[in-house]
């Protein structure tokens, strides 16, 4: 490993301890899709949702209450229920057969 390369590992670490003690100048959080709104903008109940997104209701629960937060191919899909529902839950349907 390059001294280079150590030292920008070593400045990362600083900055997440920095980061963990409070210091929000030092680090991000990068937010995931509001999954509820997302949700309420297709008039869907929990139940309903999780159906046709083909996860479990309590997966969607977890990602609603901020508990867990969608892996990147699941933050793809719901954005991409977010931008057409209808085309994507169409898409869906036809995917799973």
């Amino acid at each position: 490993m390059k001294d280079e390369d150590f030292a920008g590992i070593a400045a990362g670490m600083k900055d997440a301890i920095a980061f963990v003690q409070g210091d929000t100048t030092k680090g991000r959080v990068a937010a995931g899709p509001d999954v509820k709104a997302i949700r309420a903008k297709t008039k869907l109940s929990q139940v309903k949702f999780a159906n046709k997104l083909r996860v479990p209701v309590a997966t969607l629960r977890d990602w609603e209450q901020n508990r867990r937060s969608p892996d990147a191919p699941a933050r793809t899909l719901l954005g991409m229920v977010d931008a057409d529902p209808k085309t994507a839950f169409g898409l869906i349907e036809r995917a799973a057969g």
